[in-house]
């Protein structure tokens, strides 16, 4: 009897959870979603890309990517306004700066266009909720690694975007998980200001004027970790510790040569495409207002934060990461 019941709670929840995904088979032709991000054209955009089409296509709904090539908030914010003026159907958008860009989502919200946030979070926004990695674990989990790594003892360098929430959560992780070993110190934060040069040449000038003064470099965005672990094996300069964050080929491929000891793998197709779907179920089921804090009510018909997951990736499993990452391409569609 007992298990008759479960059997039947299982199935009772397996069933709302797909009809809240799907919103049954019906969809409006006019449905027009955007992902709205800046610097499109990097790896990790264009795999959220792929998942937001995906989504588009699997539900035969109209969908864009809109925003700049190179990273400009500005651009982006730009991109929001637009997308508002057109009055599309639903927004996700990358929060690159999250006070540059809390007016357009609050005016999206105004208008009656839903905007949920993917990959950094604008909480101080009327934006619904946010889809992503949970980036103070991830970046607890990297600082766990990293103090391994250095034996509990060494400088750091940080290379990050400091007005990106994910990455000052990140941060903060890594702070925390170094709490624990205070002869550990982050020594330097440097904006690379989204332009993974600046983390290239401030790597250049530290070998060659600070090599011993530094121990380790942590990279907080996509980017700047292949281009340190470059620089390093150019001067041949071993017995520094390099994180990374995401998982380009090029990334990957340090981990596999041990130029870089581990990166933070996130799901930025699974962000995108459980966002689409996600916007779709609040264009049919439409709650009686978007523009309310839906964190504190504890009946709220929408999530406050829907966790993505993240996983360490190191050369113990770099192979399987890579082979699983193979299977999933050439699977039929």
């Amino acid at each position: 009897m007992f298990l008759s019941h479960r059997i039947f709670r299982r199935a009772a929840l397996a069933f709302l959870l797909l009809f809240l995904l799907s919103c049954g088979s019906a969809h409006d032709s006019g449905e027009f979603y955007v992902l709205v991000s800046a610097n499109l054209r990097i790896p990790y955009w264009k795999t959220a890309g792929a998942g937001f089409s995906a989504a588009a296509a699997q539900m035969k709904v109209h969908s864009d990517l809109k925003g700049p090539q190179t990273f400009d908030p500005k651009a982006e914010r730009d991109a929001l306004d637009q997308a508002v003026q057109k009055k599309v159907t639903g927004i996700l958008l990358d929060v690159t700066d999250a006070v540059l860009l809390k007016d357009g989502i609050d005016k999206a919200i105004a208008a009656g266009i839903p905007v949920i946030t993917i990959d950094s979070d604008a909480p101080a926004s009327k934006r619904l909720f946010f889809i992503g990695t949970n980036n103070y674990q991830a970046g607890l989990m990297g600082g766990q690694r990293l103090a391994q790594e250095l034996k509990g003892k060494g400088n750091v360098v940080v290379f990050t975007n400091p007005d990106q929430p994910n990455m000052q959560d990140r941060l903060t992780g890594y702070k925390a998980a170094l709490a624990r070993t205070p002869d550990i110190k982050i020594t330097r934060v440097v904006d690379i200001q989204g332009d993974p040069r600046i983390a290239f040449d401030t790597t250049n000038q530290i070998i060659g004027k600070e090599r011993d003064k530094v121990d380790a470099f942590v990279c907080l965005e996509a980017q700047s970790g292949k281009d340190v672990a470059g620089v390093l094996n150019s001067f041949h300069v071993t017995g520094k510790v390099v994180m990374a964050m995401d998982t380009d080929r090029e990334t990957l491929d340090w981990i596999q040569k041990g130029g870089i000891a581990a990166t933070i793998a996130q799901k930025p197709y699974t962000m995108a495409f459980v966002g689409l779907e996600m916007l779709d179920n609040l264009y049919h089921q439409k709650p009686a207002t978007l523009d309310r804090d839906w964190s504190k009510d504890s009946l709220a018909p929408i999530p406050d934060f829907v966790d993505t997951g993240s996983a360490l990736i190191d050369k113990s499993n770099v192979e399987a990461f890579i082979e699983a990452g193979k299977s999933l391409t050439s699977a039929p569609k």
